[in-house]
């Protein structure tokens, strides 16, 4: 016995024979250690409403709204700019700290903003708590650079939104930047400023209760993918349910709960892979009041924005910037309501649907899906509308939203023919609603796949694991006697699927995978990589059951493995448990 083990208490000698036993072969490893309980954001309760609602609010507003988008220089040229405005115009700290005090937004009215909202159809409202200037529009006892103690302004008005927002039947949501401009702290490493910076969100968090945190500015190179991390973890403890954007951390599509491609530009043409994603867009041309930026979008555009957001699985946060005073401009307005007025008619065509895979996108407008209804967001309306389809569906019914004409449908070519008869019912769009019959689902009875963990060639853990959903990352071990780096799992079972036809599989991952259909290698991704989808489409047959291999190794790094699933008949998912079936 060593000198060290003479010394153990009886309990760490035990330990210290276990362990060795173990590396021996000796002792069979655990078995049954529970797995990290993570949810699909494409799917979870915790997502349900996001996902349903389709369409949100979102408010720049803060003392970058002073200047009105112009700044004059002392050599009298004229700087333009927004919610940017200090930064760019490289207006000095103590003009711009002096301006914020002149910042006294008295017409700021929290339930004509939240009415504008739901005049507009919109489900949820964020707005900034702070941008990247560092000002902080709450009362935070962090600082004093903030709207009450700064400016004097004595009301609350985060709280006053959420107050109106909930009494109209709206979500409250906060941005928060994690850039700040004003923060002498925001060097180096930067720990002092991120200690104050999680200080802020506990106040933000535990005082307005905020369904999804927005955030940006993370771009910095002292924010780290730990950082995101161990922020999400954070305030994941202080509120379990809430929403959270990619630029928690480095704005990719594995951080936070949704991506945010930015601007009408970069609304995506397709739909995204394994994330469920949020577009953000400008109802003018910039996101925080300009005086001169009066070119607001016209609804019917927005209307479409919309609808082909929608048709491709995502959601639209649309923005308004209130002026200096808290006014919203009236250009904003009209064209939010415009949308309104669309939804009211037709927002069966919006609300709690999905994207499908039963029909191609058409040329002539969008296709959504909500149970036994597909809606035609129809642009280019005639007589003959074609949908190119691609797995087999029954058409029981078709009708025109807000009209009595008669609609027939006929096959045709490689889908079918829609056939109205009458005129359109709105210039935007026009919805036909077809009422379908799908194949009967097969449903699985499975519990998950069996796993076998391993600490470099050593079997650490034997267990079930319900389903694939492994957003591990940095800090979380995969399963308790494993290390964060330099391990490896095997799972092994069947896989059932639930309708007849092709399906995508796909895995996110970092650092490698490999997984095999029976005997066939269907994806193959074993050279070290970050975060990436890898997909093969393979034709299954409802109930049958097919051996699957899913193996994984992560190096160094972050860890992320997600196994997940689509189909015509159902959006993206992780394959759930039912249809996975141990060995």
């Amino acid at each position: 016995m060593s000198p060290a083990a003479a010394n153990l208490p009886f309990g760490g000698l035990v330990r210290v024979l276990l362990a060795v036993l173990l590396v021996l072969g000796l002792v069979p490893p655990a078995s049954a250690a529970p797995a990290p309980a993570f949810d699909d954001p494409l799917t979870s309760a915790r997502t349900q409403w996001w996902r349903d609602a389709k369409f949100g609010m979102f408010v720049h507003f803060g003392p970058y709204s002073w200047w009105g988008g112009e700044y004059r220089r002392p050599d009298g040229t004229v700087c333009q700019d927004a919610e940017w405005i200090k930064l760019r115009c490289d207006i000095p700290w103590p003009e711009y700290e002096a301006a914020a005090r002149k910042f006294n937004p008295t017409e700021f009215d929290a339930d004509e903003i939240a009415r504008l909202a739901q005049d507009a159809g919109q489900k949820y409202v964020v707005i900034t708590s702070k941008h990247h200037d560092g000002f902080a529009m709450w009362p935070t006892r962090t600082m004093t650079w903030n709207l009450h103690d700064h400016s004097g302004f004595q009301r609350d008005i985060l709280a006053e939104l959420k107050r109106a927002s909930e009494r109209r039947g709206l979500r409250f949501g906060l941005y928060y930047s994690i850039n700040d401009w004003h923060d002498p702290g925001v060097t180096g490493d930067a720990s002092a400023y991120k200690q104050r910076m999680r200080e802020q969100l506990r106040e933000l968090v535990t005082t307005y209760h905020p369904a999804t945190l927005w955030f940006d500015g993370q771009g910095q190179p002292w924010w780290s993918l730990r950082d995101g991390d161990e922020l999400q973890q954070y305030l994941r403890s202080l509120d379990p349910k809430l929403i959270i954007n990619d630029r928690v951390a480095k704005s990719r599509f594995v951080d936070g709960d949704h991506e945010t491609p930015e601007r009408h530009q970069n609304i995506p043409q397709a739909p995204l892979d394994a994330v469920a994603w949020e577009s953000c867009i400008t109802t003018s041309n910039r996101w925080g009041w300009a005086r001169y930026d009066t070119a607001f979008k016209p609804s019917s555009q927005l209307t479409r924005f919309l609808t082909d957001i929608t048709g491709r699985g995502g959601n639209m946060l649309l923005n308004v910037g209130p002026d200096d005073l808290g006014r919203i401009p009236a250009g904003a307005q009209q064209s939010l309501r415009g949308v309104g007025d669309w939804l009211r008619a037709n927002g069966k065509a919006v609300y709690g649907t999905s994207m499908t895979g039963l029909v191609a996108d058409p040329g002539w407008g969008a296709v959504t899906r909500r149970g036994d209804k597909l809606y035609l967001s129809v642009y280019d309306w005639a007589s003959s509308l074609h949908l190119s389809t691609k797995a087999p569906f029954d058409v029981l019914a078709a009708r025109v939203l807000g009209s009595s004409q008669r609609v027939r449908w006929q096959a045709s070519g490689d889908g079918i023919d829609v056939l109205p008869s009458g005129q359109p019912t709105n210039s935007t769009a026009s919805v036909v609603e077809l009422t379908i019959r799908t194949p009967q689902p097969v449903h699985g009875t499975g519990s998950g796949l069996s796993g076998e963990y391993f600490d470099g060639d050593r079997l650490v853990v034997r267990r079930t694991d319900p389903t694939l959903d492994f957003p591990w990352r940095l800090t979380t071990p995969a399963a308790p006697g494993v290390p964060l780096d330099d391990f490896s799992v095997r799972w092994t079972g069947s896989l059932q699927a639930s309708y007849t036809g092709p399906h995508t599989l796909m895995t996110v991952s970092d650092d490698t995978v490999k997984v095999w259909l029976g005997d066939q290698v269907v994806i193959d991704n074993t050279k070290p990589h970050g975060p990436r989808v890898d997909k093969a489409v393979v034709n299954l047959e409802a109930g049958k059951k097919y051996p699957i291999k899913v193996e994984y190794a992560d190096l160094t790094g972050e860890a992320y493995l997600k196994l997940l699933w689509s189909n015509p008949y159902e959006s993206q998912r992780v394959v759930p448990s039912s249809a996975l079936s141990p060995v």
